[in-house]
Order: C-alpha cells, then structure tokens, then sequence
C-alpha cells in the first residue's frame, strides 16, 4: 500500500488530525531543541488592536505562548488519532478528548518551558552584592576620600577589580585586607 492509497481510505476526522499532529510535531521538535541548545523559537511580540493588546512574548510562564499553543495542537492531533485507533466511536467524544489532552499537555509545556528558564542566570554583576565582602587592595587607596584605589573582591563567585574608595584618615596599601561597607555611584568604600 502507498502512502496515497492510506490517505484516501482515511476519514475527514482522521486527515484533519493528521494534518494537525505532524506539523505540530515538528515545530514542537525543533522549539525543543532550540531551547536546549540556547536558541530562542518564541521570541515574537505582536500587537494585535482589537479593544487591547496581545503580547505573544515568552518571558515566564506563559500558557498562550507559541511553545504551548504548538503542544497543545500536537497532543490535540495525536490524542484524536489514537482515539479513532483505539474505537471511540462519536466524533463529539473524540474533539472533547483531544481539547482536553491538548490543554493539558499546554499547561504542562508552559510550566516545564518556565522551569528551563529558571535554569538561566544573568551574568551580569551587581555591585551592591560586595557590600560585607572581603577582598585585597591591589593600588593603594588614599585616605579621606583623597581619590580611588583598586581592590581586588569576589563577587557573584567571580574575582573582580573595581575602583574603591575610603573614609579612613590613612591610605590603606597595596596589599592590605579590606571590608566593603557601602556602594557610592558604582564605587565601593572599603575600611580595613
């Protein structure tokens, strides 16, 4: 039997459902993949005017994002095959179990697609995370606030070099421990 032969002995509910479950399959697929691999397939913003806005954007969990509405398509194909397979035999029982798969499987992919999220993380410093931390002067800071000196800090778990300043009435030398006790416009004030 050739593929055009199996076609045509299916029944409209049954091609619909095809046509639904295959493509979806394969968008989910590759939405998969390109989120494992650091890609990004529902990064797409649209405005829609119709007394408000829709953004389609897939920041967070979404459940009307383009990630689970295609997981919804694909287990609303695939659930709809397999009852026609297994005999359910009115087509109203077989759209009400595919709706319901479907929005499961939705909410199911919008929470696992947020969870994969969580496993992001910024690399993007904030220098208030130093204030308590103890690091090394590596240039010599003056004292009273006389200029800036360089320390050497861990912060964020990666050592850093950053401008630091003091109150103390001496300068604190090269080579000297130090406590970072506040943050004035991106520069740190130490004491020793």
């Amino acid at each position: 039997m050739d593929i055009s032969t199996w076609w045509d002995a299916l029944s409209t509910l049954q091609k619909i459902h095809w046509w639904i479950a295959i493509p979806s399959t394969v968008i989910f697929l590759i939405q998969l993949i390109l989120t494992l691999v650091g890609g990004d397939a529902d990064d797409i913003d649209a405005d829609f005017d119709a007394d408000g806005d829709f953004d389609a954007d897939g920041d967070g969990m979404s459940i009307f994002s383009v990630k689970s509405i295609i997981a919804f398509l694909m287990f609303y194909g695939w659930t709809g095959l397999a009852a026609i397979q297994y005999g359910v035999g009115a087509w109203w029982i077989i759209t009400l179990l595919s709706l319901g798969f479907g929005f499961l499987m939705m909410l199911f992919t919008a929470w696992v697609f947020y969870m994969l999220t969580k496993l992001q993380e910024s690399g993007t410093m904030q220098i208030e995370n130093a204030i308590g931390q103890q690091g090394e002067v590596y240039l010599t800071i003056p004292g009273k606030k006389g200029g800036a000196g360089k320390i050497q800090i861990v912060v964020q778990g990666s050592l850093r070099t950053l401008d630091a300043v003091t109150e103390d009435t001496e300068d604190i030398k090269t080579g000297s421990y130090i406590e970072v006790v506040e943050v004035l416009n991106g520069i740190l004030v130490v004491k020793r």
